[in-house]
Parts: C-alpha cells; structure tokens; sequence
C-alpha cells in the first residue's frame, strides 16, 4: 500500500499511488493539470498536488478546467495494456469509477504552470509568484531547502549547539555593507539597523557561556542584487567557545556534509583545505572551483634570462593550459582574450598555440630561444591543439588575470556536478592600505592574527595572515568565518592599525567591547548562505529558484509591488520627510 498523509478530505497523496494499490477506494485532492477528452461524456483528468500527478477516468459530465480545485474519490485500477506511462510514477495506474467534487473553480493561468513556464518573463513568473510555486521545480526546489534546514539544525544540536535567536533591530555598524535602516518613533532621528549577520550578538553569547550557539537567521544587506545575492539571504549562524580553527571547521563540514546528503543522496568526501596564498597561486582566485583543472603553473625560473623584453625582469610570470582548444581561437578571439586581460590589469596577454608538429605558433614565438620554448611546454604539459596563456607582472596581478581567464575558458555551470569544496584558510590580515596609508582589515576587525605572526603586526601588517577562512563550493562562497580576539589588550592593537583610537573604539563598539572586560573565552565561528548552498545542490545558477518570494534584480517585488510610498501621517509620526532623490 502506499505511503499515505490521510486527512479528512482525502486518504492519499496524487503522486503517492503504485500498482500495488490496485482494488483500493481513494480519495485524493488537488489541482486539475490537464484535461483529455474522449467522446462526448468521458475525460482523462490528470490531478496533481506536491507529490505528482494521477489520472482519473470521469464519466460523465463535469466543468473541470485547468487549475481547478478538486476532490476525486474512486478505485485505483491497472492501466489498460498499451496506455501505461512509463515516465510517470502513478504512469501504470488510474483511478476509475470516480465522484467528483469541486472545491473551487480557477480563471486561466496568466503562464502554463509546467517546465514551459521556465521561459516566461521573469517579471511575470515573479508577479503571480503564487502560481509559479505550483510547478515542480520550485516544489523540488523549496523542498530541498527545507530538507537542508532540517539537516543542519540536526547536525548542529547532535554536535552540542543550542539555537538562540538574535535580535532584528540592531545598533547601526556603518563600516560594514550598506544596511537597511529602521526609524525610531520614540526617538525621532534615532534608528535601529536590521542586522547585516548576528556577528556581535552571537560573541556575546559566548561571553555569556553559552559554549555552542547556532541560528538558521535572516540578514539584510543593501546592496546592489545579482544571480547570488538579495536583500534578504539566511545562513546558519555558529559560533563556539574554547576552540580553534580546525574545531570550528570540523563541525561545519559536518554540518554541510550532512545537508548535501540529505538533498543528493550521497555524502560527498570529507572536505580539503588549502591556504588562500595557495588558491591565488594555482587557481588565481580565493574562491577556486575544482571541478576541472587548468591550475596556474608558475614559469618564471624558466625567463630568468631571457632577452624578450615582455618577460625580462618581470616578478611573476604564470602561465595556464588551455587544452585541446587552439583551433577555436583565431585572431578576433585571441584579440578578444588580450583586450580582457588588460582590462583586468594586465599589461598584456602571450598567447601560444601549439601545432600539430609540437611546435609554438605565436608572434612571440620568435623571441625565444628554444631552450625556452621547450622548458615552457614541458612545464605547461603542452600537447598539440593546445591553447597557452601567458602573463608577466606583479605576482599579485599574474595570478587575478589568470584566475579570471581559467574561470571564463574552462568553468562547468555552476548547476553541474560533481560537488567540490575547498576550506580556504589564512587569508590576509589585511588588504591594501588607505591614502593616509592605515591598513584596511581583510575581514571585520574583530578576527585574530595568526599566532605565528602576532610579532609582525606593527612592523610588518601586510604579511600578517589571519585565523580567517571561507567555506567554497563549485567556484561559489558559501561563507566565512574566523577565530576572534578575546583579549582587550590584542583587540586595541588592531584598531591602533587601523587608526581607531580607544576613546573611538568605545563610542563605537562599547557595548561590544566592555562585556570582554569580564572575561571572554577563546572563541570562533562561521556562517555560510543557505541560499547558495541550496541552489548549487538544487542545480540552480540564481537564488531566486530556491527563494519562496524573492526581489527581482531591481531590488523590487512584483506580486506585492513594494517598495511603495507610506502616506504622510507614518512620516510624521516618525520625524522624518522625503526629500527629492538626487541625481
């Protein structure tokens, strides 16, 4: 017999009955999908709710329409021989004999709600959002996100986390992302700021004792929205006491691992780990997809003394293989790779295609011996119809132009398989430095310096690693996090570097910094986007697919039509006007 979620208006789930159902009075509830019909007085009526579709043979007469609301009671019977669907899950049975009850009749649908509905305009699909949650995919898909919900939060309190709820309205932290600001009626010109992540919050708990928090939490960023990214986003949220690096990420994975299982099936392999330096070095970027090859390969030992003027004195020279694809690429295209290249910095771009006698066809070619040419194909593992990529500059710069163009040339998308995660670990300290010349942190300035390189933060702050790392799944982040400071004394040294002296330290962040004077214990923790992690696992390249009610790119809502002015008297009781926007 079939797995049932019997109510009292239906016994069975549509796309639960099978074969061995056969002989059994049914009930079943849903939506009419489609209409066949055959003679004057009998139709084939395919039914469906969440789990599928079962066709029901009606005799007689009935005004079923698309998108009808119906209740059909009869008998499951064998599909006569010939008509079976072998495609379809209930596609060896029907359900015969039927009475049907009409629960509430449906206008026609502005869009057809099946796998033609994925070409329909965006804003329309968005519009009647409601509908577009009847089709399979967003069912799959929003089922898959409750499955990884679930997951985690199991994994999480198997591991010891107690779920905490953090505050929505939040005092404004401005050298964040831009946030979305709330105004106080009871202190017109004062206002809460929705929270860009519990980040403070959850250390306080740690303050508190709380050892273990974790929090499936909604954040709000405004910022400009793209295929992985809205104003509103939710992420499991961790942090952990008396732990370092290798704890935190352990209980993550398991977290992850156990989400992924739960939407697949298959519980992908424990998760490596690689330095950021050694990202940028192989693959060119901190966010490295592994799903295929291509790695940067470092060739500067091979020019040391070469006389092409390109390569002479460069820093780095790196270089990638590009295989099997020499023939696609004529001069337009090759012009095209360069233009590309120095807009993302380069002074320009070598380009090789090796021939089918072993040979480089390149108009460089000519400038080096071939003693070079030889040591560059054999560090590049170069074969014939092969594509080579050179650049010469900064390590920094050799490493970025390359990384973009390996994503661009050899990137599967993002909804193919297989899953590959990275931990990248030890990222900077810190990024670049202002015009005054004051370091800019490369994460928020509550993480820690690595232990190894505490001594250097003063004299060296530009080689200084952090005890920061990023959780990445098929070139995507999922997320980030760190090892904080807990000291008050290492936490001020930070923020000397950072030119925030400590009476501007405590305006703003006293709240959080004076509770660390009573003792806070070594701490860390993580949040990765549930939204990303979904989509990938779901096959999806935009977030939107795994969203129940997403913003369009715009930022704006179709079906509610917000943003939308508020009438003067909100204004007023807020203390506030709007202004013309400036252009």
């Amino acid at each position: 017999m079939s797995e049932t979620r019997a109510t009292t208006m239906r016994t069975d789930m549509c796309g639960a009955l099978r074969a061995t159902d056969a002989g059994r009075t049914v009930s079943v509830c849903g939506w009419v999908a489609r209409r066949r019909e055959h003679g004057e007085h009998l139709a084939f009526i395919d039914l469906r709710d969440h789990t599928g579709l079962v066709q029901c043979v009606i005799h007689g007469d009935h005004d079923l329409r698309s998108e009808y609301v119906a209740r059909i009671t009869g008998v499951v019977r064998p599909r006569p021989e010939g008509t079976v669907n072998a495609s379809l899950g209930t596609g060896d049975i029907e359900i015969q004999d039927c009475i049907v009850e009409i629960l509430a009749s449906a206008e026609p649908p502005p869009f057809p709600l099946d796998a033609r509905a994925d070409d329909v305009d965006e804003n329309v699909r968005l519009r009647f959002r409601y509908l577009d949650l009847r089709r399979e995919r967003l069912q799959r898909n929003l089922r898959a996100r409750a499955a990884v919900n679930s997951a985690v939060r199991r994994a999480m309190e198997r591991q010891g986390f107690a779920e905490v709820e953090t505050p929505m309205l939040m005092p404004s932290t401005p050298e964040g992302a831009r946030e979305f600001l709330v105004p106080s009626r009871k202190e017109p010109g004062s206002f809460y700021a929705l929270p860009q992540s519990p980040q403070l919050f959850k250390q306080l708990l740690m303050v508190g004792g709380f050892d273990r928090y974790f929090q499936i939490a909604r954040c709000l960023r405004d910022e400009d929205l793209r295929a992985d990214r809205q104003y509103e986003f939710m992420q499991l949220d961790a942090e952990m006491s008396f732990v370092d690096q290798d704890d935190v990420l352990a209980a993550i994975s398991e977290a992850v691992l156990d989400a992924a299982e739960a939407v697949t099936g298959e519980r992908p392999d424990a998760i490596p780990r690689i330095t950021w330096h050694e990202a940028m070095d192989r693959y060119g970027v901190d966010k490295p997809d592994l799903r295929f090859a291509m790695e940067l390969t470092e060739l500067t030992p091979i020019f040391a003394e070469t006389g092409f003027k390109a390569f002479a004195g460069a820093s780095s020279i790196k270089g990638i293989r590009v295989p099997g694809r020499a023939e696609e690429f004529g001069r337009s295209k090759l012009d095209a790779l360069t233009d590309r290249a120095k807009k993302l910095g380069a002074k320009g771009l070598v380009w090789m295609r090796v021939a089918a006698d072993g040979t480089l066809d390149s108009p460089v070619a000519k400038f080096l011996v071939e003693a070079e040419q030889q040591a560059l194909r054999d560090a590049l593992a170069a074969e014939p119809g092969d594509l080579l990529l050179v650049v010469a500059d900064e390590w920094a710069t050799s490493c970025e132009v390359l990384g973009h163009l390996r994503n661009d040339l050899g990137r599967p998308p993002v909804h193919k398989g297989p899953y590959k995660y990275v931990w990248v670990v030890d990222f900077p300290m810190f990024v670049g430095v202002s015009d005054a010349g004051i370091p800019k942190p490369g994460h928020h300035p509550f993480t820690r310096p690595h232990p190894d390189d505490i001594d250097k933060l003063e004299s060296d702050p530009m080689n200084v690693r952090s005890r920061a790392y990023d959780l990445v799944l098929n070139g995507w982040e999922l997320g980030s996090g760190s090892i904080r400071i807990h000291e008050p004394e290492l936490q001020q040294r930070i923020f000397n570097l950072l030119g925030i002296a400590p009476d501007e330290a405590m305006k703003r962040f006293g709240f959080f910094l004076t509770p660390f004077r009573y003792g806070a214990p070594p701490h860390g923790g993580f949040a990765f986007g549930i939204d990303r992690l979904v989509a990938i696992l779901a096959g999806e390249e935009n977030i939107r697919e795994v969203i129940a009610f997403p913003k369009t790119q715009s930022g704006t809502d179709p079906m509610t039509n917000s943003p939308t002015p508020v009438d003067a008297k909100q204004l007023l009781d807020l203390g506030l006007r709007v202004l013309p926007k400036v252009e």
